[in-house]
């Protein structure tokens, strides 16, 4: 086990013991603590590893995994700016060249329920798609009060959430599972271009770093079709985290796996030769998706379509703080990058609030 931070490892520790008791076999020689940690644990003799740090270091961790010769599930997303995106592809690609899998933890895509529902839109029940919307629209999340024996770095890297270089913001870190079902639902074709809107209305105290609470954006394909992505964390408003896709003869809805138009439909566990009633299980069955893969020997590697849902994440926010309509090749190709001067514990500015109209692209 690794991290940056000894408390933290230690939390993991304990957690994981609660759950798996004597399995748990991490003797205190290859517990590994500091921002170097990742590379003392790809010296030993492990054969995968999971990658769950905060999304920032997402594209180098991968690149030293890989280089390692370790398999690798990596959560979502992969990346907070462009540059970590077109590192993580070429990672990827890396990966397939050595035979090692990569698997991105977008668990809906290893949903039963929800591959049973993307095919038969796939297969034409809705007719062709013409729009689809994603929402993922909460109260707050967590927050790190600064202590006074942390310095601002510190801070900024526990109180990771609230950063844009180290969590790329809710549309990026939260709201990609939803832009990715979009992706999915459009056989993985990516928007064109998009414009958005958001703000930061409820958490404006500096305990929320920088970030926006609530975006909304528009994306457009190349096809003329229309997915509008909405989300906020702001306390006292109502939930709704549904994932939408409106075709010519009907509409579905992802989340609950049913389809209502010219054909009405819905999954169910209990039906089907191959269902016999077991329960939809996403989170496992990702991880048994990637481990059936390196017993027989069959390269797993979804890292192509994370990489862009990311990116998709990504020219959303740009949209959003810049006011300015974000092309896909303009995203793809950005030159921001977020990465810090240095990772040395000491004072680090906290970025101004975007402000659209003001807020550059770069």
């Amino acid at each position: 086990m690794a991290d940056l931070f000894p408390d933290k490892l230690q939390a993991s520790k304990e957690r994981i013991q609660k759950v798996i008791g004597e399995r748990y076999a991490v003797e205190e020689d290859h517990e590994f603590v500091g921002i170097d940690a990742y590379q003392q644990l790809l010296k030993t003799d492990v054969d995968v590893v999971l990658l769950a740090t905060p999304p920032h270091f997402r594209p180098a961790h991968l690149k030293a995994a890989i280089e390692a010769n370790k398999h690798v599930f990596a959560e979502k997303p992969v990346a907070v700016d462009s540059p970590g995106v077109r590192s993580v592809m070429e990672t990827c690609e890396l990966a397939k060249q050595k035979r090692l899998s990569v698997l991105v933890g977008f668990m809906l895509r290893h949903s039963k329920g929800m591959q049973e529902t993307m095919d038969r839109i796939h297969n034409g029940h809705l007719g062709n798609i013409v729009t689809l919307q994603t929402n993922y629209n909460i109260g707050g999340t967590w927050s790190h009060i600064q202590q006074p024996e942390w310095s601002d770095m510190e801070w900024q890297l526990r109180n990771w959430y609230y950063f844009t270089w180290m969590s790329g913001g809710q549309l990026v870190e939260q709201h990609v599972h939803g832009l990715d079902l979009m992706s999915w639902a459009m056989q993985n074709e990516y928007p064109v271009k998009c414009f958005g809107l958001g703000g930061r209305q409820s958490r404006t105290d500096p305990l929320y770093g920088h970030i926006f609470d609530h975006h909304a954006i528009c994306y457009e394909y190349s096809g003329g079709q229309r997915a509008f992505a909405f989300c906020r964390q702001q306390n006292g408003t109502d939930v709704d985290t549904s994932q939408l896709v409106f075709g010519e003869k009907g509409s579905a809805d992802l989340m609950r796996n049913t389809m209502q138009g010219e054909k009405t439909w819905r999954y169910s566990a209990a039906r089907g030769p191959d269902r016999n009633g077991n329960k939809d299980r996403p989170y496992q069955q990702e991880h048994e998706a990637l481990f059936k893969a390196i017993r027989t020997d069959s390269p797993y590697n979804n890292g192509n379509y994370a990489a862009k849902s990311t990116l998709m994440a990504i020219m959303g926010r740009m949209a959003s703080y810049t006011g300015q309509n974000i092309t896909w090749e303009q995203a793809l190709n950005s030159k921001e990058d977020l990465t810090p001067d240095s990772y040395q514990f000491g004072s680090i500015e906290v970025p101004s609030v975007a402000i659209p109209g003001k807020t550059k692209f770069y």
